[in-house]
């Protein structure tokens, strides 16, 4: 059982509405705090990891990889119906032929939808996580509303209903169960691990001695955020060690950061997301003309 292809005419098939809480949601700045979270989580999963690992050029060129992976998405979640359908369809075309071996010798296919779903879920709840920490969380209407759009997007990629939990509940349900029983250490859960700690340049041109004290602070920054914000089963699963003082350091860490963006015009915090949609939107036209 695979994926399928998504319907743009189906009437259940929507890309995220301008305005709505995804757009605000993803948009906003504190959302990537947790972005290399996000990615960590999703390589945990055992398919997934091994389509990494396999055919990603992601330990050789994190950034161009990082870079292409926030464009497609912001085409899906900010580039409209026709753009968002049509970056689902590349999607599925690029990820139809991944398929082989793990090291456990267990055969996977990027395409299989527990997979593929798990994928989606990382997006769902990451940036719920983050207004959480960072913010002041999402009420109960608003939260519901934004898990209805998620599930449209799961959609257009190509997602049955019966794949996506009905509510937030029974998504949380599902998600918790997947951390407990599914996720794993692998291959490319170091490799993640390693380019948080040792950032590669993000550009040729950088000089090594500009970027090597840039690299050890934003490195130490990223990874014991990503640390701290893992669920603790993964963390002793993983091998992290984290102490109660980090955690108060992460606490703390989350504070500043609530203090320095909740007096910001909301326009400002979710400045990202214009910009992501003007650029989603240039990508999307010229996909969807291609199509």
């Amino acid at each position: 059982m695979t994926v399928t292809q998504p319907a743009a005419t189906a009437s259940r098939v929507r890309a995220p509405l301008p305005g709505g809480p995804v757009w605000r949601i993803f948009g906003d700045v504190r959302s990537l705090l947790l972005a290399p979270e996000l990615l960590l989580l999703q390589v945990a999963h055992p398919v997934v990891g091994a389509g990494v690992a396999d055919h990603s050029n992601f330990r050789a060129e994190p950034w161009p990889r990082l870079g292409r992976t926030l464009l497609s998405l912001s085409t899906v979640i900010y580039g409209g119906q026709e753009a968002a359908t049509a970056e689902a369809r590349r999607l599925i075309g690029v990820h139809a032929g991944m398929k082989g071996l793990d090291a456990s010798g267990r055969r996977y296919h990027a395409l299989h939808p527990e997979a593929y779903h798990w994928v989606h879920a990382t997006l769902v709840k990451a940036p719920v996580d983050a207004m959480r920490l960072f913010g002041p969380g999402l009420g109960e209407d608003e939260l519901a509303a934004y898990y209805r759009e998620m599930r449209d997007v799961g959609r257009v990629w190509g997602l049955k209903d019966y794949h996506l939990p009905p509510d937030w509940p029974s998504f949380l349900a599902y998600y918790d169960a997947m951390v407990a029983d599914r996720l794993e250490p692998n291959r490319s859960v170091r490799d993640v691990l390693d380019a948080l700690a040792s950032p590669a340049r993000p550009a040729p041109w950088v000089p090594d001695a500009l970027w090597r004290p840039v690299a050890r602070a934003a490195g130490r920054a990223a990874l014991f955020v990503t640390v701290g914000v893992l669920p603790p089963v993964l963390r002793e699963r993983f091998g992290l060690s984290w102490s109660p003082r980090q955690e108060r350091r992460l606490r703390r860490f989350a504070r500043v950061v609530r203090l320095l963006v909740a007096p910001l015009p909301v326009r400002l915090r979710v400045a990202l997301g214009g910009v992501l949609a003007r650029r989603a939107g240039r990508r999307g036209r010229a996909r969807a003309a291609s199509a």
